[in-house]
C-alpha cells in the first residue's frame, strides 16, 4: 500500500511527467492534491496499471482530489529549453492551476526547479511510494495518451495511437519514410534514437 503523505502537516501536491523518452508530441505533467489520510487499493506507478485500469483510476482520482491540473509543453518548446527543463515547466504549469495552492511539493525523480517559494522533496520512484505522486502518474500519462491517439488521426503513418510517440522499430520505419512532422522533437538527439531502434 503506498503511503497517504508526506507529512500530515502541509498540504502537499504530488506532481510526475509523461513523454519524456519521446520521438513525438508532447510533455505533459500532472499536480494532484488528495484528502488526508486517503487510501486507495488499487492506485500505483502509472507504468505498472493497465490501460483500461488507468482510465477507470483517472476518473476516481478527479472526483476524489481536492484539486488537481494538468500542464503541457509542446515539442517546440521542448526543442527550444531541452527535455528537462520543459519536464520542469509542464510541473510548473500544472501547479500553477491548481485551485489550492500546496504547501508541500512531491516530486517524482532527483530533480526539480524550484516552484516560486513551495518547498519540493524529490522522491526516486516516488509515484511507487506515495498515492499524490502515483496519481499524478496515471493523469499525465492518460492525459498525454489521449493527446497522442487525437494527434494519430492526424499523421496515421507513425502508429502514434499505439506507440504513444515512443520510438518502437514501426515509428522509426515511418519517419524513415515519411520524414519527421511538427510534432517530432527535431533537438531529441533523433538520429541516435533511431539507429538504436533499427
Amino acid at each position: 500500500m503506498l503511503k497517504s503523505s508526506f507529512s500530515d502537516r502541509w498540504i502537499e501536491a504530488g506532481c510526475d511527467e509523461a513523454g519524456r523518452g519521446c520521438l513525438a508530441g508532447p510533455v505533459v505533467a500532472a499536480a494532484v492534491i488528495l484528502p488526508q489520510k486517503f487510501t486507495h487499493p488499487t492506485i500505483n506507478d502509472s507504468k505498472k496499471i493497465p490501460a483500461k485500469l488507468r482510465q477507470q483510476l483517472r476518473d476516481e482520482i478527479e472526483k476524489s482530489a481536492i484539486s488537481f491540473a494538468i500542464g503541457v509543453v509542446s515539442s517546440e518548446e521542448i526543442d527550444q529549453i531541452n527535455i528537462l527543463n520543459a519536464s520542469f515547466l509542464a510541473m510548473h504549469r500544472a501547479i500553477s492551476q491548481l485551485a489550492l495552492r500546496p504547501e508541500l511539493l512531491l516530486i517524482d525523480g532527483n530533480r526539480f526547479k524550484a516552484y516560486h517559494d513551495i518547498p519540493a522533496e524529490c522522491i526516486v520512484k516516488g509515484d511507487g511510494k506515495y498515492l499524490s505522486i502515483a496519481a499524478a502518474s496515471i493523469l499525465a500519462k492518460t492525459y498525454r495518451d489521449q493527446l497522442m491517439i487525437q494527434l494519430d488521426a492526424e499523421f496515421a503513418s507513425y502508429d502514434w495511437k499505439n506507440n504513444k510517440g515512443y520510438g518502437t522499430k514501426k515509428h522509426v520505419v515511418a519517419i524513415e519514410e515519411h520524414g519527421l512532422c511538427q510534432y517530432h522533437r527535431k533537438s531529441f538527439h533523433l538520429k541516435k534514437q533511431l539507429r538504436l531502434a533499427l
